[in-house]
């Protein structure tokens, strides 16, 4: 999948991920890069990224992830989402690149490193399991 595909696939999977304008910049072999833009009301009181936007962007970011490996199938989960906070970003796009670490048949394993556009430090680092689903059959 190009990252536009890959874009069009995220923000219609996940609706906030459109809403808030999150774009696919490079995708492919287990690894995404994603882009959040600036957004004001995505900022906490002392005007830092949010937490919760940050998280969201994570989840997100281990999601395309995922589908490169999977043709753009949706076939798991988030079953854990564990992040630390290493800096408050300042207000600006938040850029978030994801890496599967492990691949399984029910379970999958990933990291994801978040850093404000243009920083080199990151401001938070994610570890995520993701639980594979059985596909739903269309008869019911």
């Amino acid at each position: 999948m190009s990252p536009a595909d890959l874009t069009a696939r995220v923000r219609t999977g996940v609706p906030l991920a459109g809403a808030w304008g999150v774009e696919v910049l490079e995708a492919g072999d287990g690894r995404a890069l994603l882009r959040l833009p600036q957004r004001d009301d995505l900022l906490r009181p002392g005007g830092t990224v949010s937490g919760p936007a940050l998280m969201g962007l994570a989840d997100v970011a281990m999601w395309a992830a995922l589908l490169t490996l999977t043709g753009g199938r949706d076939e798991s989960l988030t079953a854990s989402l564990s992040i630390t906070f290493l800096r408050a970003p300042p207000p600006g796009a938040v850029l978030a690149e994801a890496r599967v670490i492990k691949k399984g048949r029910t379970l999958s394993y990933g990291e994801v490193t978040l850093r404000a556009e243009g920083a080199a430090e990151p401001c938070a680092h994610v570890t995520t399991s993701w639980a594979a689903v059985p596909r739903l059959s269309s008869t019911g």
